[in-house]
């Protein structure tokens, strides 16, 4: 979705989910700054390379690195799962911003959720599949 914020600016949205992690994400043409939760977002996510070369990685790919700033609302889970989250709304986002972004993307697989979540526990288990041990007398 492309809103104006109050600067007049284009603001173009996209929203990322991976396990029970949730990334609201906003680019802004701006210098490539990238914020997390109003932290910075090397801060936030730890200095962790992985990470962070996970959040830029669609941008990359498309040449943008230093051409939009990255605003994160994230929520849930735990750091992998946000930067999960966050590539994909960055993903989303950038598809937002041009149509012919969307096939280099796909091809690289960002714009594919991950549907992979914590199974629910069942009555009777300990876990969503381990049962107690099993006596015979």
């Amino acid at each position: 979705m492309q809103i104006a914020d109050q600067s007049k600016r284009v603001v173009y949205l996209g929203t990322g989910r991976r396990k029970s992690s949730i990334a609201r994400v906003r680019l802004i043409p701006g210098t490539g700054e990238f914020t997390v939760n109003g932290r910075p977002g090397n801060d936030y996510l730890q200095n962790n390379p992985t990470y962070l070369s996970l959040v830029r990685a669609p941008l990359e790919t498309l040449g943008l690195e230093s051409s939009y700033d990255i605003f994160v609302n994230a929520t849930g889970g735990g750091l992998t799962g946000q930067a999960d989250a966050i590539r994909l709304g960055v993903a989303r986002a950038l598809c937002e911003l041009d149509g012919e972004n969307r096939g280099p993307l796909k091809s690289e697989g960002y714009l594919t959720r991950d549907p992979r979540a914590k199974e629910r526990r069942k009555y009777g288990l300990r876990k969503a599949r381990k049962a107690p041990q099993y006596s015979k007398r």
